[in-house]
């Protein structure tokens, strides 16, 4: 025979169990919602069936199931990773991929312009004011420093 904390200890797992799960469960009624949060009919009978389940000696596993197999994949919150979730799950990557190659891209043709102005400026091809304005800046070296003890602390400064 039970004791009265033993079956108060049992009925805190149900709850605290039911209500990890209804918290991971869409209501199908409001949608936005977990049926933990959720006042409509639907989500009372969801949480009463979780309950009862769990009583019933069910896993977590075999009561997601079960809802799974009710309602359909929707009504939970993290789907499962498959084929048809597959473009969702990976789209992410494939934009950042993307993005990266475009940048790559533009990176490579912004060093084959410079070669490409190099060789026009050898054919005795004119530049235009923007080409030669870029090459001037990749040619002119930069300002020589004279090193001081204290050129460091100018630089630092910002004298």
């Amino acid at each position: 025979m039970e004791s009265e904390e033993d079956v108060v200890r049992k009925e805190r797992v149900v709850e605290a169990r039911a209500r990890n799960i209804s918290h991971n469960v869409r209501c199908t009624e409001c949608g936005s919602q977990s049926i933990e949060e959720s006042q409509a009919d639907i989500a009372i009978l969801l949480r009463k069936l979780i309950r009862d389940e769990i009583r019933s000696g069910k896993t977590d596993k075999e009561i997601y199931k079960k809802l799974e197999d009710d309602f359909g994949e929707t009504v939970l919150y993290a789907p499962k990773f498959d084929m048809q979730t597959a473009a969702l799950w990976l789209s992410p990557l494939l934009v950042a991929g993307a993005a990266g190659g475009i940048w790559a891209y533009k990176r490579y043709r912004q060093k084959t312009n410079v070669h490409i102005m190099a060789l026009n400026l050898v054919r005795g091809v004119p530049l235009t004011p923007k080409e030669k304005e870029t090459m001037l800046e990749i040619l002119t070296p930069p300002p020589s420093e004279t090193i001081t003890p204290f050129s460091w602390w100018k630089r630092w400064a910002g004298h």
